[in-house]
């Protein structure tokens, strides 16, 4: 028998990833962290940049598997 919170979160990830993404936001926002809106702000504009250079083909994109071979390669984990 699943728990209250299993049933929860399977009632969530069942939901359409608009209303997940709000529901993440309205999460986050209950935890009372520290907000920063210059750093909130610089985030974005980086995030946009990043976007731009991948649309103009100025970015290489690496896989995870990539780069986490890459880690183990160099701290031998």
């Amino acid at each position: 028998m699943a728990t209250t919170d299993e049933r929860v979160i399977e009632e969530v990830l069942s939901m359409p990833a608009d209303i997940r993404l709000y529901l993440i936001e309205k999460l986050l926002m209950s935890l009372n962290l520290p907000i920063d809106e210059e750093i909130d702000r610089l985030w974005a504009e980086e995030a946009e940049r990043r976007i731009s250079q991948l649309e103009e083909d100025k970015m290489k994109l690496v896989s995870g598997e990539e780069v986490f071979a890459k880690i183990r390669a160099k701290y031998g984990k």
